[in-house]
């Protein structure tokens, strides 16, 4: 359901890839304009129960722990896939149909090192 109002609003629009780790996965979700990230910051979602394995892929909200999914959301990208995922509580809710060869060529110089504070106060 989040997705889908995220979807609605118009949320997507003004978001980009932040962080990308080779073969492991890209992330997104940090709305470029700081007041509207500001308003989806505390809206936090309880955690969905693991139904299918974070396969290449599959999309998947980001935590920051138990219970902590906002907007930010990644697609596995893997090859042999991130089941370890599964047992960590990330549940994939979507899977990428076409275009993972375009996912595969995003810009990964950042890697596991992007400033999340200022992505999302700029």
């Amino acid at each position: 359901e989040r997705f889908h109002e995220l979807v609605e609003i118009g949320f997507w629009k003004n978001c980009k890839i932040f962080r990308v780790v080779p073969n492991f996965m890209s992330q997104l979700g940090i709305n470029g304009d700081p007041q509207v990230q500001k308003q989806w910051r505390n809206k936090v979602l309880k955690d969905d129960p693991v139904k299918t394995t974070n396969a290449r892929g599959r999309v998947t909200f980001a935590t920051s722990g138990p219970n902590s999914r906002t907007t930010q959301i990644f697609i596995n990208t893997n090859t042999k896939g991130n089941a370890f995922l599964d047992k960590q509580g990330f549940s994939p809710f979507a899977e990428v149909v076409e275009g993972m060869d375009i996912v595969d060529r995003i810009y990964d110089g950042d890697r596991e090192k992007p400033n999340q504070g200022k992505i999302q106060n700029q």
